[in-house]
């Protein structure tokens, strides 16, 4: 097989395996308003 052919080879191999690896959830926390300053105390 040639060079060319044998790097082809191992990326479809790795693009395979990563296609197929379990994917992890990613937990996102909900986007909280922060407090806005009105002027004076209340």
């Amino acid at each position: 097989m040639s060079k060319s052919g044998r790097i082809i080879l191992v990326l479809a191999m790795a693009a395979a395996v990563a296609a197929c690896a379990k994917k992890e959830e990613v937990m996102v926390e909900p986007v909280t308003v922060e407090p806005t300053y009105t002027g004076k105390y209340k």
